[in-house]
């Protein structure tokens, strides 16, 4: 587990309160945005603030689609790349 998969896993909790441990669990193809209740279109905003807070990224208003959230994989995927270019 890299140090940005903990701080992204720290950071779903966070934001959307999910149970301790939870996050913990997910693999590359847990679903997010439709799978998990929690996550909202009103949660994204507060969740890609948190993610550039944390992970220290920008994220531009045309990087964020339907894909990025679609599965924990694909958000930690974007996630590193950000971060091994900032």
């Amino acid at each position: 587990m890299t140090d940005t998969d903990q701080l992204l896993r720290r950071i779903l909790t966070d934001v959307l309160g999910l149970k301790a441990g939870q996050a913990e669990g997910f693999d590359a193809d847990t679903g997010l945005f439709g799978h998990l209740p929690e996550l909202d279109s009103m949660a994204v905003a507060g969740l890609l603030t948190e993610m550039e807070d944390r992970l220290d990224i920008v994220i531009e208003d045309d990087e964020i689609d339907g894909e990025l959230l679609e599965s924990y994989g694909s958000l930690l995927a974007f996630a590193e790349a950000k971060r091994a270019t900032a």
